[in-house]
This record gives structure tokens, C-alpha cells and sequence, in this order.
């Protein structure tokens, strides 16, 4: 069996007119599969198209092998990938998952360039999709491509996953929620799953989780010039909010592993949106509602419990100026507060003992030249959803090549579940991810390559 050394060399670097070839052709399906339902609904056969194209040729179906090839449709037009290079030993498996074809919208009159065609700037490789997430579709594609061509005789199955629909789940049944479910992904639960979507090129060991909330006020409505007739539920919110936000970072303060794993914030409560249901400006509304997300899953016991003590206590909360009152003793009428939570999404926290993320680290620290691993407060439920399947996983995150991973029980943290060892890892730009003028940098995504290079050679170890 081939040394790891000589396997490193077998697979060589990027080759990078054959990316970039590529990569334009992708970017310029970028305007067919932007995500965003009812509107825009991604047709990712168009991006399958392309990277079959180069595939086809090395398949067991159409070209003698060895890559076996499976094309994996629920939804017409919205295709899956499942690309595998046999290993020699039974049960030694590696996987890069979550390469995804579909991408967020882009209006080309905010932008500097063209969003939906490829163009270069020295490095840059600019366009809706370089970084997030066809660069690395592309990358990928190329890696695969170069172990068909190469033939290098590995112990490990390696086995890439490129995926329809993760830029909105609003449409299920659709990517790898389906792939789960059919079972086509259970064998990957053997070895070290890196999934490929992140940035900046190193090891990113944690994601938030996240419930979205609903503070509703309810008051009494009246005329704006007699204010001391009504019982304005937008002050009350607003001060009712404050009590709670006070109150969950008192019972939530930052964990002490927050440091280790990274992250840059604790666990927040906060307000994105107010609604109410409208009327003239000299109207005081009878409801109004804040909406928001928190980024801890036990918390919503505690939510409700402040409501409840607060609603309890009405007239005890702040009010703002001599007529303000949440309490009409003589209409018998106090004003109350509903909250009520979405779906909860846990967050993720990798396994840092296990052996995914000693290899990321191990790639990392020899192509890029140091390692800093991060965490994310943003929440990332498709990987959650992975880690919940049954068996030994090992997952990574990646965007550069981005490793996690993940046990059965819950971690630490306030909002993550820990499982086997799901990584991610690859080599786009966070500051460009779903921003206007996107682009990759064509040296770092030379760099994510000889990642993927080394983590497959120190598995023949």
C-alpha cells in the first residue's frame, strides 16, 4: 500500500485552469439557482449537468470506472449527487458533504459586476456562488476527478456529497434531509464526514443554536391625544423586553468553554422585527408584536416563566412618562404579554478528541501554516440533523476544509447537542457569504485543495 507521503503526491495540487473552467461554468448557472420560494426556485440539475460532464467519463456506468456515480433526484429539476472512489478495506470511509448547488439571490444593480457570470481580478474570483457554495462544488469536482484520473490505491472509500436545496428549507424533502432519510448517507457513519461549507480556511469546531420568539402586547386602543384611555402596547413591549433580556443574560451568562470552542458572543437574545396590525398615526394600536431569535434551547422554559412573572406584576413595569400605565383599574383592565417560540435548531459542537478533527487540524496547520479553530453563532440544522443519525458519526464542517464533530449527548454549551465528529472545512471568504460583490480567492481555494490532499493521505496511516 502506498505511503501517505506518496499518496499526497499522487494527488498533487489543483489544477487550475480546470477549476476555473469549471467554476465560470457554474457561476454562470448562478441566476437559474437562486433560493428563494415562491419566486425563485433553484433548478440544481443545471449545476449536476456541468460537473457530470466531467465525471461522466471516469464512472463505472460510462467509462470503465472506477468513480460510481449517483445522480438522486426527489424533485424534478433539483438533483443530488453522490460521488464515491472505492477503497481497498471494508468499512474505511471519508466524506466531504454539503457542497450545496443552490445559492442565495443576488440583484446585479446593487452589485459592481455581473453576480451570474465569472470574472477575475488577480486572486479574485468573482460572482454569485464563489465562495458560497459553487466554488466548492467546483473544488471538490476537481479532487474527485483527480483521484479517477490518478488511480491512487487507498485503504478509504472517499465519497463526495453535493446537495440541492440548502439555502432554504421552506421546500423539504428536497437535499440531504431526503438522502437521510433514504438511507444513502448511513454508510458515511464509519469514518470522519467533513462537510464542506464554511470559510477562512480553518477548522470550524462549533455552530449556535437558534428559537425564534414572539413577544405580543396586548393593550387597549385608543385615540393618541387621550393616552390615558388606553394601554399602549408598544411601550409595554419595549419595556417589557428589556426586563426579559436583562433577566436571560442574569440566568444565561457566557459558558466557560466558549473560549476553547471559539466563539466570538455568548448566548444573545435579541429583537429583529416589530409588527402590528396597523392604523392611523394619532392611534394607539390594541396589540403589537416583537419578534427575534434566542441562541440557547433550554431557555424557553425560562421565557416563559418571566412573562409570567412579569404579567403577574404589570403594574410594576417601567412606564414611560406621566400618562403611561399598563393597569385601567376602573375598566378592570391590566394589559398582558404572549410569547410563543418556532421550531428549535441545536447547535452543533465538534468532538475535539476525535480523530476528524486531529486530521483537519493536522492538514491545516501543513498547508495554511497555523491553526485557529472557530466557532459560529449562527445555527447550521442541516449538520445538526446529520449528527442525529444512528451511529458513530464523524462529522466536519468545511469551507476551507472545516471539520465538526459530534456525540449523542449534549454538550456543554448552552445550545449544542455533541456527536460523532462532523467537520467543516473549505476556502471561501465569511466576509463575503451572502453579500453583494461575492468572491473567493483562487490561492485559498489552492490551499483547500492540498487540505483535502492531506486529510486522504493521512488516512493511509
Amino acid at each position: 500500500m502506498a505511503s501517505s507521503t506518496s499518496i499526497k503526491e499522487t494527488i498533487g495540487d489543483l489544477n487550475r485552469d480546470s477549476f476555473v473552467s469549471l467554476l465560470s461554468k457554474l457561476i454562470g448557472e448562478a441566476k437559474y439557482v437562486q433560493n428563494n420560494p415562491p419566486e425563485l426556485i433553484p433548478e440544481e440539475d443545471r449545476i449536476v449537468k456541468h460537473v457530470l460532464d466531467l465525471l461522466l467519463p471516469f464512472s463505472t456506468t460510462t467509462g470503465g470506472g472506477p468513480l460510481i456515480i449517483n445522480h438522486v433526484t426527489y424533485v424534478p429539476k433539483r438533483g443530488n449527487l453522490i460521488i464515491e472512489y472505492p477503497g481497498t478495506e471494508p468499512g474505511k470511509i471519508v466524506s466531504f458533504v454539503g457542497c450545496h448547488m443552490d445559492v442565495v439571490t443576488a440583484n446585479p444593480d446593487d452589485w459592481d459586476f455581473d453576480p451570474f457570470s465569472l470574472s477575475i481580478d488577480g486572486d479574485k474570483l468573482r460572482g454569485r456562488g464563489t465562495t458560497d457554495c459553487l466554488g466548492h462544488v467546483a473544488l471538490v469536482t476537481e479532487l474527485m476527478r483527480k483521484l479517477a484520473e490518478v488511480k491512487p490505491k487507498l485503504k478509504s472509500t472517499v465519497v463526495a456529497v453535493f446537495i440541492a436545496s440548502e439555502e432554504n428549507s421552506s421546500i423539504p424533502g428536497v437535499g440531504v434531509d431526503a438522502l437521510a432519510k433514504d438511507g444513502l448517507l448511513k454508510k458515511l457513519k464509519d469514518g470522519p464526514l467533513f462537510w464542506i461549507d464554511t470559510a477562512d480556511k480553518q477548522p470550524c469546531i462549533g455552530t449556535g443554536g437558534m428559537i425564534p420568539w414572539k413577544l405580543k402586547a396586548i393593550g387597549k386602543l385608543f385615540h393618541s391625544g387621550i393616552p390615558q384611555k388606553a394601554i399602549n402596547p408598544l411601550e409595554m413591549a419595549m419595556e417589557a423586553l428589556k426586563e426579559i433580556q436583562l433577566r436571560f443574560y442574569r440566568d444565561f451568562p457566557a459558558h466557560p468553554k466558549e473560549q476553547v470552542y471559539g466563539f466570538a458572543i455568548p448566548s444573545t437574545m435579541k429583537p429583529t422585527q416589530w409588527t402590528y396590525p396597523g392604523g392611523g398615526i394619532n392611534q394607539i394600536p390594541a396589540e403589537g408584536t416583537i419578534s427575534g431569535d434566542v441562541s440557547v434551547k433550554d431557555v424557553m422554559q425560562k421565557l416563559q416563566e418571566y412573562v409570567d412573572d412579569i404579567n403577574a406584576n404589570i403594574e410594576n413595569l417601567d412606564t414611560r412618562g406621566p400618562v403611561s400605565k399598563y393597569v385601567l383599574p376602573d375598566e378592570n383592565l391590566r394589559g398582558r404579554l404572549e410569547i410563543s417560540f418556532g421550531e428549535a435548531n441545536s447547535g452543533v459542537a465538534c468532538d475535539l478528541d476525535s480523530r476528524g478533527f486531529h486530521l483537519l487540524y493536522k492538514a491545516t496547520e501543513e498547508v495554511v501554516g497555523y491553526v485557529k479553530p472557530f466557532s459560529l453563532t449562527g445555527s447550521l440544522p442541516l449538520i445538526r440533523d446529520l449528527q442525529r443519525l444512528p451511529g458513530p458519526f464523524v462529522s466536519t464542517m468545511t469551507d476551507f476544509p472545516y471539520v465538526m464533530n459530534i456525540k449523542h449527548d449534549k454538550c456543554a454549551l448552552h445550545s449544542c447537542d455533541r456527536s460523532s465528529s462532523r467537520l467543516p472545512i473549505c476556502a471561501g471568504l465569511m466576509a463575503t457569504y451572502h453579500a453583494k460583490n461575492e468572491y473567493c480567492l483562487l490561492s485559498d481555494m489552492c490551499q483547500g485543495y492540498r487540505v483535502f490532499a492531506s486529510i486522504i493521505s493521512q488516512l493511509e496511516d
